[in-house]
């Protein structure tokens, strides 16, 4: 199995190495130009935080065809990788029950045929470079942009001891100005990491909270439009909390980033070794929940007559998993792991549906 991002090699080496890839750059389809929270794109096909560990990555996604780019996310200090192992295939090829909280998901044995109907695990922990580094390659990413995409810089503040609530705030508010000083066009609060500190990873659930992120986020953005990445909801009163505590601070949410879960070997041993028992889940299993949690949140929207946008994200490697966001009404459609096995899906999905 061949992807851009060597799941056997370490972060450190995929962000100076990577991304893997021998092919030549295919044609991209012309597309008429649409709006994205008030800039113009070519396409409302994007790629969420995560993949795109540097500028040399943007780059590359960016001539394949992804027209919403967004720089992996990162923190005001150095952040180390987990050790190896960071990345999982887990042995089902069904839609996980996001319900069932203690089912322990089993690892795989081998590599999946089909790697883009695949459900992975991933325990990164949020690594980021220091600020002195990520900011002049987030100006060199804004850089290398063409026409009709635009760079979001997804940022998070970091949970030591003894950080109070307020300087967390504060936090999120003073990255949010780092990274428009950087070049970003927009910036994105990643309230939902499922592998990382509870406190670091589970922030979207408490709507008050969310809602002080999002206005000083507002404020050190200054003016570029402000997006949160949330987590599953398995309540959707408090889908509608959430939203209407960001209104009118944030331009948009991004849902529905992975969910933790504990992973095991056959022996019932932490996948990832001890510490680790939970960790990411993403994929082909988290699709069906992930859309229902969309179509909640933009009933919501409707019906309240809320501002926000909704962009989408869960489990898209299909044309048709797409379609489903798309016409639910969802702003942009995200993909998270499919576009690592497969980097033409956006050329893929222009020639099938230009509109987009």
């Amino acid at each position: 199995m061949v992807a851009t991002y060597d799941i056997e090699r370490s972060f450190d080496w995929n962000y100076d190495n990577g991304p893997v890839y021998e092919g030549g750059f295919p044609e991209v389809p012309k597309t008429p130009q649409k709006d994205f929270l008030g800039l113009g794109v070519n396409s409302r096909i994007g790629i969420p935080a995560g993949l795109l560990l540097n500028s040399r990555w943007i780059e590359f996604y960016g001539r394949m065809g992804f027209d919403i780019l967004t720089y992996k996310t990162v923190r005001n200090q150095y952040r180390p990788c987990y050790d190896l192992p960071n990345w999982v295939f887990i042995d089902r090829d069904d839609q996980i029950d996001p319900r069932i909280l203690d089912e322990a998901q089993k690892m795989a044995a081998g590599d999946p045929s089909d790697p883009l109907a695949a459900t992975s695990s991933v325990s990164f922990g949020m690594p980021s470079k220091a600020p002195d580094e990520w900011m002049p390659d987030v100006a060199a990413a804004r850089r290398v942009l063409r026409s009709g995409q635009v760079l979001i810089v997804s940022v998070v503040a970091s949970s030591k001891p003894g950080t109070s609530v307020e300087d967390m705030v504060r936090e999120f508010g003073d990255l949010a100005a780092m990274a428009r000083e950087a070049g970003a066009q927009m910036v994105e609060a990643n309230l939902s990491c499922p592998n990382v500190h509870k406190s670091e990873g589970e922030i979207f659930l408490d709507a008050e909270l969310s809602g002080e992120i999002a206005a000083a986020m507002q404020k050190g953005a200054n003016g570029i439009p402000v997006l949160l990445k949330l987590g599953h909801f398995a309540d959707e009163e408090l889908i509608s909390e959430v939203l209407h505590a960001v209104e009118g601070k944030a331009s948009a949410v991004v849902m529905v980033n992975g969910i933790s879960r504990r992973v095991v070997k056959d022996d019932g041993s932490a996948a990832f070794g001890e510490g680790r028992e939970m960790s990411g889940i993403l994929g082909r299993g988290i699709h069906a929940f992930s859309l229902d949690n969309v179509k909640s949140a933009l009933e919501i929207v409707k019906k309240d007559r809320l501002s926000l946008k909704i962009v989408a994200v869960g489990g898209v490697s299909r044309i048709g998993d797409a379609k489903e966001f798309f016409d639910a009404g969802a702003a942009a459609v995200m993909l998270g792991s499919a576009p690592m096995f497969d980097p033409t899906l956006a050329i893929q999905f222009k020639k099938s549906h230009p509109e987009w």
